[in-house]
């Protein structure tokens, strides 16, 4: 408790002594002091005296019979074993790839999943970020601070703008398609292109039933 209470003081006059001179020495003299003894304080010291094996010596060895096994690797005259038919097929996952891989994950660890897709989660989730991205002051925040203060400032605030925002945005949108023939038709148009464009470019993949 002492410890994460220290790393919390450490934190925060990092972040509002950047807002606020505080004129005062002794306290900057304790944050200072605070940050170097942080990593010193460990619930399990270190080996004092580790076991010193430089003078030990391998002098005998026994092999010894511990049982055996069938491989089946030949089974009525067939072989059990089938030769590799792939080879050099293999390849990594992008960087991209796997934080979407990261972030879906925990999109289901923050939200009640029923009845949504992982796109859904992922468009709302680009969504409120483009909406936050719009917000220059709360970029600036991000771009010149580490992440724990960042969201001590005024980020909470964008993020609860930019979902009623979004909310707001999409209603509109929603409205416009769902009251007008001519913007439902010119807008399933767009969607429809879209939809092409992602199978041509291999990034939808059409399951036959």
């Amino acid at each position: 408790m002492f410890k994460a209470d220290l790393v919390t003081f450490t934190r925060m006059h990092e972040f509002l002594s950047q807002i606020i001179d505080y004129e005062s020495t002794v306290l900057e003299k304790l944050s200072l002091f605070a940050r170097h003894l942080g990593p010193l304080l460990r619930e399990k010291t270190p080996e004092e005296d580790p076991i010193d094996l430089s003078s030990v010596e391998l002098s005998h060895y026994r092999l010894s019979i511990q049982g055996q096994r069938d491989l089946m690797l030949v089974k009525d005259g067939h072989g059990g074993l089938q030769p590799g038919s792939a080879m050099g097929t293999g390849k990594a996952r992008s960087n991209e790839e796997e934080f979407l891989s990261q972030i879906i994950t925990r999109l289901n660890e923050v939200f009640i999943t029923d009845n949504l897709t992982k796109d859904d989660m992922l468009n709302y989730a680009r969504s409120v970020r483009d909406k936050i991205g719009e917000n220059i002051a709360i970029m600036r925040q991000i771009e010149n601070n580490s992440a724990e203060q960042a969201m001590l400032g005024d980020f909470a605030g964008a993020l609860d703008d930019a979902v009623m925002e979004s909310n707001e945005a999409h209603q509109n949108q929603m409205n416009q398609v769902l009251g007008n023939k001519e913007t439902a038709a010119g807008f399933g148009r767009i969607v429809f292109d879209m939809l092409i464009a992602q199978m041509k470019a291999g990034q939808l993949e059409v399951i036959s039933a």
